[in-house]
């Protein structure tokens, strides 16, 4: 009974196909977007499998279209472009089933010959196969009928000299094409590999551009997403080679938008929202951000890695140690205070508030003893602030950021207030969070600094080697405080300057020090 339904149905489309077929034609022939959507049936028969539209596929499909109608040629540009997308964004289907197909059809060029490849040869042979069935279909016949001359499993030929090819892209030489596909080079083991990813990025650079029928015309389109600083991606920015760069992130950073010379724009405007929230809602996102690393965020879901041994910090330098070996000279808990609590549905890109205890030795040793890191209100900080203070006790000094403006002044005049009988000191942040970071960086990098084993410790270490160019350097600048307050103090204790000196709460917050 199923199948005399499935069968009718088939039928009834067939002859929907039939009756509208120059509507079809006419549609399709100009939109990729139109023929992906009609043509998705034949993909994915299964009802419950339905086509789901996201902007994204309108960006993509933009961009490749603008290679087929030879725009960006007129504009001046190569025919190169470079598309990081997050992970189920539907870039293989688009890239090596669809456009294929939609240029053989709608866009009347069934003579062009096409190389795919990927990391290894599964999923080139998968997409040939959907490739093959999408162009065999009784539907894509009914509309442009095309032969297929030769149906291998690597090899698609029709009879007006058409050639779809696949493989792996390390064996990509050899072959030639009107386009060079490229989707997803590495893998996320080989992009974890020097050697391994070093000889991609070589093949890349060295291999494919001799893969042209055309070096004038012939386009080189990678998909992919991130794994390395040096994979593909890295070499083509870093080397500034003359590919359109369309980035797409899970979550959208308002101070990094991605726009193109075609003058399309990342159409989102909140910070943090996201990509594809019809097939990857908050709840999924952040359910499985909670398993991966913060490096395997910023690479696969972001889309800009930076290297996983960390720029100013490197993970290794950092020992976690089971108990303090004896008492501290100095305790201080610094602070980095966000400046508001992100709202519901926002994301999780907004700044921590972060209180970071460190205790310093007289010998030169450091040890991060703890820390808080949590999306606070502004009354829900002065709360952290105080509450951690009397947890903390009277032998751990407080050292606290002071903003800019009216504001500022009134938040450290409650805050020294509420905090009295404690040793406060209070100053406004200078320079850059690079080059304040840079003494403890230097200190970390000698095996000074150390971490006391605690649940924080990943995390730390996540932003610790992402830094500078993680999401967040929250719990750095607090790092950055704490450690510049024991410098002083020790200085102090030594004779080379004097302690801290009492002064009014009216002061313009010019690096003065309170002790209360």
């Amino acid at each position: 009974m199923e199948q005399e339904i499935e069968r009718r149905a088939k039928a009834a489309l067939l002859e929907s196909t039939r009756r509208d077929a120059y509507a079809i034609r006419a549609k399709c022939s100009t939109s990729l977007v139109e023929f992906i959507k009609l043509a998705w049936h034949v993909i994915e028969p299964d009802p419950n499998k339905r086509y789901v539209h996201g902007w994204h596929i309108d960006a993509i499909c933009e961009h490749l279209e603008a290679i087929t109608s030879g725009k960006l040629i007129d504009l001046g540009l190569e025919n190169r472009l470079l598309i990081n997308v997050p992970p189920g964004s539907m870039k293989s289907l688009i890239l090596n089933v669809f456009w294929p197909a939609w240029e053989w059809g709608p866009a009347a060029l069934p003579y062009y010959r096409y190389v795919c490849s990927s990391y290894n040869d599964e999923l080139p042979l998968r997409d040939s196969r959907r490739f093959r069935k999408l162009v065999q279909s009784e539907w894509y016949q009914s509309l442009w009928p095309t032969k297929l001359t030769s149906e291998g499993q690597y090899r698609i030929e029709n009879d007006k000299g058409g050639v779809r090819e696949c493989c792996s892209f390390q064996s990509i030489i050899g072959k030639r094409g009107n386009r060079i596909l490229i989707d997803d080079p590495h893998s996320t083991t080989t992009a974890e590999s020097d050697v391994m990813r070093a000889e991609t990025v070589r093949v890349f650079c060295e291999d494919v551009t001799n893969r042209l029928d055309d070096p004038r015309t012939t386009a080189i389109v990678v998909i992919m997403q991130r794994l390395h600083q040096g994979d593909v991606s890295g070499a083509i920015l870093d080397r500034k080679m003359p590919y359109i760069h369309l980035r797409i992130p899970m979550e959208f950073e308002a101070d990094e938008p991605c726009r193109t010379p075609l003058g399309w724009s990342d159409p989102r405007t909140r910070d943090g929202e996201l990509f594809f929230p019809e097939r990857f809602p908050r709840a999924v996102v952040e359910r499985d951000k909670a398993v991966m690393l913060d490096y395997a965020v910023a690479c696969q879901y972001q889309q800009r890695p930076s290297p996983r041994g960390g720029g100013y910090f490197k993970r290794h330098w950092f020992e976690i140690i089971e108990a303090l070996p004896r008492n501290p000279v100095v305790r201080v808990r610094a602070y980095d205070l966000a400046s508001s609590k992100p709202k519901r549905g926002e994301g999780s890109t907004s700044p921590f508030t972060v209180g970071l205890k460190l205790a310093a030795y007289a010998d030169g040793l450091l040890v991060v003893e703890d820390v808080r890191r949590e999306h606070l209100s502004p009354g829900e900080v002065e709360d952290l602030i105080t509450n951690t203070a009397s947890q903390d006790g009277h032998g751990v000094d407080i050292d606290l950021p002071q903003d800019p403006g009216q504001a500022g002044k009134a938040q450290i005049h409650y805050l020294v207030t509420a905090l009295a009988g404690y040793t406060v000191y209070w100053s406004p942040e200078s320079g850059s969070k690079e080059d304040r970071a840079k003494p403890a960086a230097s200190q970390a990098k000698v095996g000074n600094l150390k971490l006391l084993k605690g649940p924080w410790n990943d995390k730390f270490l996540d932003e610790a080697a992402l830094f500078p160019s993680g999401t967040f350097k929250d719990q750095i600048d607090a790092l950055s405080r704490a450690y510049m307050r024991v410098v002083k103090e020790q200085r102090a204790g030594d004779g080379g300057v004097s302690g801290p000196r009492a002064i009014s709460l009216n002061g313009e917050g010019d690096g003065r020090e309170v002790r209360t």
